[in-house]
């Protein structure tokens, strides 16, 4: 994947150019296939939560590490998605975490 960046839109914001839109919770399949082709691959995610949703940001981490690069959320979402994306990043090693310890006994 290399060290492409992920990026968070708000809802109405238009498909980039050269992204292909997987639509809104696409299979997984769908964004894998997307991603394999080489094209920069667009999520829609939706929920009602004012809160933090589980459930979509757990999907938001499985696409990401699919090959996702655009995530369009409601704004409740936004900084928890920023996070998601973020781990997924430095667990893939694509970016450094933010924070590095070690446990030392």
């Amino acid at each position: 994947m290399g060290m492409q960046e992920r990026m968070v839109l708000p809802p109405d914001a238009p498909v980039p150019p050269g992204a292909a839109d997987a639509g809104t919770a696409p299979p997984a399949s769908r964004v894998e296939r997307l991603a394999a082709s080489g094209d920069a691959v667009l999520v829609t995610l939706e929920t009602d939560a004012r809160e933090p949703d589980p459930g979509l940001l757990a999907a938001a981490s499985v696409y990401a590490w699919l090959g996702a690069r655009y995530f369009r959320v409601p704004e409740s979402q936004a900084d928890g998605m920023r996070q998601v994306l973020d781990m997924v990043a430095s667990i893939r090693g694509t970016r450094p975490p933010t924070v590095a310890r070690r446990g030392l006994a």
